[in-house]
């Protein structure tokens, strides 16, 4: 089905986010480069639950759960960001393996009102991994000087 092609640039994101992270130290978790907005590390930890956290909301979660589920996160090492990458993938790959073309196509609405397919969840999911990751990248280049280096698109 096509949502193959969406997974696999979800995938393609991932694995530039991992390969940027092997470049970082621990000590670039806690870089913040503007006062009251989020450090490289919360940036990150925000990264890893997207896939995970973005599926619930494409499956109507309420916003309790997903305040219990936000409650819940803690991704404080790189090893445990990376980790955490790859486990919401895998589980965002097996959902919708599951799924049904109907399935697919049929809307769901978020705790706040915004209704959409699960496939174009699965499109926002997509935009808002690669929103972050532009965001990363940004930061490390022009508010530290350390450009990973990484291609970002195949």
């Amino acid at each position: 089905m096509y949502y193959v092609s969406v997974i696999h640039q979800i995938e393609v994101a991932v694995n530039t986010i991992i390969k940027i992270i092997d470049n970082l130290s621990e000590e670039d978790l806690q870089k913040r480069p503007t006062p009251n907005k989020h450090s490289l590390g919360e940036l990150l930890e925000h990264l890893v639950v997207i896939c995970e956290a973005d599926w619930r909301i494409a499956n109507e979660a309420s916003k309790e759960e997903m305040a219990d589920f936000y409650s819940e996160v803690s991704y404080k090492t790189l090893e445990s960001i990376k980790e955490g990458l790859l486990i919401n993938l895998k589980a965002l790959k097996s959902n919708c393996r599951k799924l049904t073309e109907e399935e697919l196509l049929t809307e769901t609405t978020s705790y706040w009102g915004l209704t959409y397919s699960r496939y174009e969840w699965l499109l926002e999911i997509l935009a808002h991994v690669y929103h972050h990751r532009g965001q990363l990248h940004a930061m490390l280049v022009h508010c530290y000087d350390q450009d990973p280096g990484i291609p970002m698109f195949e």
